[in-house]
């Protein structure tokens, strides 16, 4: 996605700055690469100064407007006439030759700097070519990703919904019942896309912030476990944490929505019966979540890129974001922490979540 707003708000605050102090910038650099060249006029050669004046200038030119740069190339041809060409102190040039010199070295420098500016300008422009060609690849992915998921679920609650006002009289209280858990589940689908929607959406544009607080890792477990059972089928889920485990200092919140969706994950891309565990320790001051699965792991080739946003593995069932993933990770990060994958040696997958972050052992010792 493009830079959020506030970001951009920054990066043009900086920059709107920097033009304001180019001029002085420019001369003042230009000033002092001269005076250490006069300082040591006696050791290096007046040509000698010339290249470093022209490196100076290069240099401003990567950052700086062409004016600026005009200015400070044009400053340093007249110090580098003044201070360094025979007769010193003076802006007479002696030697045909040195006039010549002085010449060329006013034009070299001018064309230079004239150069690089251009050359960071169309760089410029490329780079925001690219970006506008990012930004629809983006809303083209979110469209498509979109127009599955959300109309899925909305569709169930629809026709559910309509069999249940026009028919029912004629259904059976069975016929009821699962017309109304098509509802709930399809219901629960669609708020999980929305959610998943405005957490990307804060993530991106850095609206949110941490609500720390003391957290039990076991209620917060059993918590997301509790929101998966109904979709988890055949699904065998173990659940391994200590009960001396001490409370953690965490967003109980995002810390709920990174479980369900890597437990989700688990459950919607390994196959019916599939074995998935889930595992809490300390490790020192660092809280260690582990979500492992004996499915299938993932290809080699795309372990890398299974955080991206919207990436989903190639021959992926119908279905989903590609959000899910990201989304863990970017909550992961907001705490310090770091969320790794990797597949296990027989089969499965495993990722691990490590946060290091303030720990209690009143829990442990009300346990004990």
């Amino acid at each position: 996605m493009s830079i959020s707003g506030k970001q951009i708000v920054k990066k043009r605050s900086f920059y709107t700055v920097a033009r304001k102090n180019q001029y002085l910038i420019s001369v003042l650099v230009t000033c002092s690469v001269a005076g250490v060249g006069a300082l040591f006029y006696d050791l290096i050669d007046y040509r000698v100064v010339a290249f470093l004046l022209l490196m100076s200038v290069s240099i401003l030119a990567m950052f700086f407007d062409i004016v600026p740069v005009i200015v400070a190339a044009t400053l340093s041809a007249l110090l580098w006439d003044y201070l360094f060409i025979p007769p010193r102190f003076t802006l007479t040039v002696g030697k045909t030759e040195d006039r010549v010199l002085l010449l060329m070295y006013f034009l070299i420098v001018v064309i230079h700097a004239v150069l690089t500016v251009r050359i960071r300008k169309a760089e410029k422009e490329a780079r925001i070519k690219e970006e506008k060609a990012n930004e629809a690849r983006f809303y083209n992915t979110l469209f498509n990703s979109l127009s599955h998921e959300l109309r899925t679920p909305i569709t169930t609650i629809l026709g559910s919904t309509d069999n249940l006002i026009n028919h029912f009289d004629k259904l059976t209280p069975q016929d009821n019942k699962e017309l109304l858990n098509e509802i709930a589940t399809a219901s629960l689908r669609l708020n999980r896309q929305v959610e998943n929607l405005l957490n990307m959406s804060r993530l991106e544009s850095g609206a949110f912030k941490l609500k720390k607080d003391w957290c039990n890792v076991e209620e917060l477990v059993y918590t997301v476990i509790k929101q998966i059972e109904p979709a988890a089928g055949k699904h065998k889920i173990s659940i391994h944490v200590p009960e001396s485990l001490p409370l953690f200092k965490l967003d109980f919140g995002l810390m709920e929505q990174v479980l369900y969706n890597l437990i989700s994950n688990a459950v919607n891309y390994t196959p019916e019966g599939t074995g998935i565990v889930v595992q809490a320790a300390a490790e020192g001051e660092t809280l260690v979540l582990t979500v492992a699965d004996n499915g299938h792991g993932f290809p080699e080739g795309e372990i890398d890129k299974v955080f991206s946003k919207f990436y989903r593995l190639k021959g992926s069932r119908p279905g989903g974001t590609g959000l899910g993933l990201s989304i863990a990770k970017g909550f992961v990060e907001a705490h310090h922490g770091t969320i790794t994958l990797k597949n296990l040696p027989l089969s499965g997958a495993l990722f691990t979540i490590e946060i290091p972050t303030e720990v209690s052992y009143l829990n442990g010792l009300k346990n004990e």
